[in-house]
């Protein structure tokens, strides 16, 4: 398979390998725009840098030609002009990153530490930019007009494969993770995060694919990647209560939505989204609060009695927006009961004191909205909690019994029990 890889583009071998060491932070040490890969300065009125030749010489190993052709790809070209737009090194560098890709996903041997850094390195090069302002040109109706035409980065045509080819990187299983690690960091992901700034919705599709990627593999830097797209949570909330706001029926959809992908493992997205239901719950009206009330509240009463005190204390702040109490006051008959049995709980036993403090603020609201109504739900809950302690206290005096009679009979054979009903006396165990 090396040989086919290394006699794909052909050319005579440079007499010193082309460096593919060092960390995804060590490009060479000049403007690759302005230099070519082996530091010779080219001609700025040539319609692209020179390129060097990458074809293996006798006694070439797979690593010295994977990495001279990393060094190719680490050169970049301008885009933003015409000149060159059909320059061979343009479709050179093109055609040396499809073989890449081609080769680390055919590879079956591990991928050396050496190629590993000059993998991330060339993606570093070629993927982190500045993107420039985001000038509209016009005003009115034209401005307008402009910010709905999808932008189409011209730089597209590399850009493509070596997305490709960093989703390669990422899922194969030749890419040892321990020393992928040493590059792939959270610097690494920190610069790919802001690279969802691209106005490319393309290059957007590939950065989500890539992210997801990486956040299944790279165990270690999984909590940085949600903190990092927490940024963009603000934008996302206000897109979505702009939308409600244009269609109020939206609201319905988007809360169900929330409900089905809410967080149960992790308190600071569950806070995250509390954040933004209470944002749409304020767009909300009341007939689309109405059909989704339920699941809703069953939602909040998880939340209300959460061990993690900034989850229930940001629960319990929902009583503070005026839209929402509103429609909960129209709807306590239904909530009430929902989220009782939480508030009895959290009053009883919650160890923070200010959840305990907001809690008995809210039984007050619903004592003086519906005593009769709140009394009902305290006495209910009173009689389940008893059920369950006789239903405990019941399955305790089984296994003691069972205990017991253990101890005496030793087991030298099958056992069987007779089923024990409410109402039926402890049956001992029959030795057969």
């Amino acid at each position: 398979m090396w040989k086919g890889f290394i006699g794909k583009l052909s050319g005579k071998a440079p007499k010193s390998g082309g460096g593919g060491g060092g960390g995804w932070g060590s490009p060479p040490s000049k403007s690759p725009t302005s230099y070519g890969a082996n530091g010779g300065q080219w001609d700025p009125m040539r319609s692209s840098p020179p390129l060097p030749v990458v074809a293996g010489a006798e006694g070439d190993t797979r690593e010295d030609v994977f990495l001279r052709k990393v060094t190719v790809c680490c050169v970049l070209f301008d885009f933003s002009t015409d000149r060159g737009r059909d320059s061979p090194e343009r479709e050179r560098k093109r055609q040396v990153l499809m073989s890449l890709v081609d080769c680390v996903g055919a590879a079956e041997e591990p991928l050396t530490e050496a190629m590993i850094s000059a993998c991330v390195g060339m993606f570093a090069i070629n993927l982190f930019r500045v993107f420039p302002p985001k000038v509209r040109p016009g005003a009115g109706g034209a401005a307008e007009a402009d910010e709905d035409d999808p932008f189409f980065d011209p730089s597209w045509y590399h850009l493509q494969v070596v997305y490709e080819l960093l989703l390669r990187f990422v899922m194969s299983p030749v890419v040892d993770v321990k020393v992928a690690r040493k590059y792939v960091d959270n610097s690494f992901i920190s610069r790919l995060l802001d690279l969802l700034d691209s106005d490319d919705p393309r290059e957007r599709d590939c950065l989500k694919t890539v992210l997801h990627r990486i956040y299944g593999k790279f165990m270690g830097n999984r909590p940085f990647i949600p903190q990092g797209l927490g940024m963009y949570l603000p934008q996302l909330t206000y897109c979505i209560t702009q939308f409600i706001d244009k269609e109020p029926k939206l609201s319905g959809t988007v809360i169900r939505g929330l409900l089905k992908y809410w967080p149960v493992t992790n308190s600071q997205k569950e806070m995250m989204f509390l954040g933004e239901l209470e944002e749409v719950l304020e767009l909300t009206e009341m007939p689309e609060f109405q059909k989704c009330m339920v699941p809703l509240f069953r939602r909040v009463a998880h939340c209300l009695h959460s061990s993690h005190f900034q989850v229930a204390e940001r629960a319990l702040y929902l009583w503070n927006n005026e839209h929402l109490f509103n429609l909960i006051s129209r709807n306590h008959q239904v909530i009430l009961p929902i989220i009782y049995p939480a508030l009895e709980r959290n009053a009883r036993l919650h160890w923070n004191q200010s959840v305990l403090n907001v809690t008995m603020n809210v039984r007050k609201m619903f004592f003086d909205m519906d005593q009769k109504l709140l009394l009902a739900c305290q006495k209910k809950f009173q009689e389940e909690e008893e059920k369950q302690a006789e239903s405990e206290e019941r399955r305790r005096l089984i296994w003691e019994h069972l205990e017991r009679n253990a101890a005496f009979h030793p087991v030298t054979g099958d056992i069987s029990f007779s089923v024990v009903t409410k109402s039926a006396p402890l049956v001992a165990p029959t030795m057969t």
